[in-house]
């Protein structure tokens, strides 16, 4: 594990998010904030992961305090239309049977801030999927629950094991979190660098 000069605010309820960062030996806390996630109309879709994360840093600088926060934002990106998270099984069914079969892509947008600034960055993946069939999305969406998954699927989940044939970018920023430019990130805002601790 290795220590921050701030400790560090996740402001995320992801649970695999969670479990990426503590994979990664970071110590953290948890915080969410609502936030409104809601960007302009004429926004360029590329644009809009990196805009909700900042966003939602923006709910903490009135106290932070002396703390890193740490916020993110994944959309997934078919025709250069989001699809955003499924309200329901019809609308997640809609989703997947528009990505069966196709090529999109996946951006994550990360905003730190300190009390030394804020710096913000987009990663992206590219993703292709099989041809789905109806009985395989419906069984997806009953067991899995895709509801709170931007594009109505986890790549970790059933349907990124059977129905993602390709994959060009970080694994880790289609799940939501792309670690190793969080890692260079974190790395800085450490003037003297890293220390780990065994």
């Amino acid at each position: 594990m290795f220590s921050l000069r701030y400790p560090l605010t996740l402001a995320s309820g992801s649970p695999r998010r969670r479990q990426l960062l503590t994979d990664m030996g970071v110590a953290f806390t948890i915080e969410t904030r609502p936030t409104d996630e809601v960007f302009p109309d004429d926004m360029p879709a590329d644009e809009v992961a990196e805009f909700l994360a900042c966003e939602k840093a923006a709910q903490f600088m009135p106290d932070l305090g002396q703390r890193l926060v740490l916020c993110a934002d994944t959309v997934v990106i078919l025709d250069n239309q989001i699809l955003n998270k499924p309200a329901d099984a019809a609308e997640a069914h809609q989703m997947l049977r528009r990505l069966s079969g196709r090529t999109h892509r996946v951006r994550t947008g990360v905003c730190l801030l300190s009390p030394e600034g804020q710096t913000s960055f987009t990663d992206e993946a590219t993703v292709q999927f099989a041809h789905l069939t109806d009985d395989e999305i419906d069984y997806y969406i009953r067991v899995c629950q895709p509801f709170d998954k931007a594009g109505a699927y986890g790549a970790q989940d059933f349907i990124g094991l059977v129905g993602v044939t390709r994959l060009e970018g970080s694994f880790y920023t289609v799940m939501g979190l792309p670690t190793h430019r969080v890692y260079e990130a974190l790395k800085e805002f450490e003037v003297q660098g890293l220390k780990f601790k065994v």
